[in-house]
């Protein structure tokens, strides 16, 4: 069996008892600081602070909704339509191989955040993967995050 070791996220995942990540920073007007890449009606698309790849991306909407099965067809319709903006954005910004779109539906899933559904958007390069993350318990991103956020705003409101 192979296991996909993500160290980086221990700090995130391990914090006690917090409140929703993502109603927590919709609520707040900092949208840079909070990584918030673009506010739709139903929903919004956000850089992820511990990212598996360059550019990973978050979809959520704005309602504090658990399954995929109860958000109304206008979040469902805006949330696919967030998601297809964050494709080409990435593609023009990034010009990445491939993605890894998913979404992960409770804890035994592997959702950080159970409570609050989100889609993953995630970059990959032929060859993205190396020894880094198995020797040295480190994730080489060639990008800041800071970066890579002004970088996917400026495109996504180009396409």
């Amino acid at each position: 069996m192979k296991i996909l070791w993500a160290p980086w996220r221990a700090s995130y995942v391990e914090k006690p008892g917090e409140n929703c990540i993502f109603c927590e920073k919709i609520r707040e007007n900092r949208d840079g600081e909070n990584l918030i890449v673009l506010r739709g009606q139903r929903g919004f698309i956000m850089l992820n602070r511990y990212p598996y790849n360059t550019g990973h991306l978050m979809i959520a909407p704005y309602r504090h909704v658990a399954d995929m099965e109860d958000l109304a067809e206008d979040e469902a319709m805006e949330i696919f339509k967030l998601l297809m903006e964050s494709i080409k954005a990435l593609k023009k910004t990034f010009k990445p191989d491939g993605f890894n779109i998913g979404v992960n539906l409770g804890r035994v899933a592997g959702a950080g955040v159970e409570g609050h559904v989100h889609f993953h958007v995630v970059p990959r390069w032929l060859g993205d993967t190396n020894f880094m993350p198995v020797t040295a318990n480190t994730k080489v991103m060639p990008i800041s995050l800071e970066e890579v956020y002004e970088r996917v705003r400026r495109s996504i409101k180009l396409c």
